[in-house]
């Protein structure tokens, strides 16, 4: 079942990061007038770039995250098998 889930996954993964940047672009337009600050850029408030950061990390997990279990509950809706553990291990 995992390799049968693979691409699904794949292709949910790159559906959920285009969406999370459009996203980002909207909530960082909201904050600041300016692009976002990145890494490559030699001359930036670090602080800009420590609240870019943050919160396109936050908005790509967010959106990652619920892009992967919707295609699992949709790959189990259709074979009747859940791809991936059922429940969290107990500590």
């Amino acid at each position: 079942m995992k390799l049968l889930f693979l691409p699904v996954r794949i292709v949910g993964g790159l559906i959920a990061g285009l969406l999370a940047k459009k996203v980002f672009d909207q909530v960082w337009g909201m904050i600041d007038e300016e692009e976002p600050p990145e890494p490559k850029h030699r001359d930036i408030d670090h602080r800009k770039l420590v609240a870019a950061l943050a919160v396109q990390g936050a908005i790509f997990r967010l959106a990652r995250g619920f892009m992967d279990h919707g295609t699992r509950r949709a790959v189990a809706g259709l074979t009747g098998t859940w791809p991936g553990e059922e429940k969290p291990e107990p500590e």
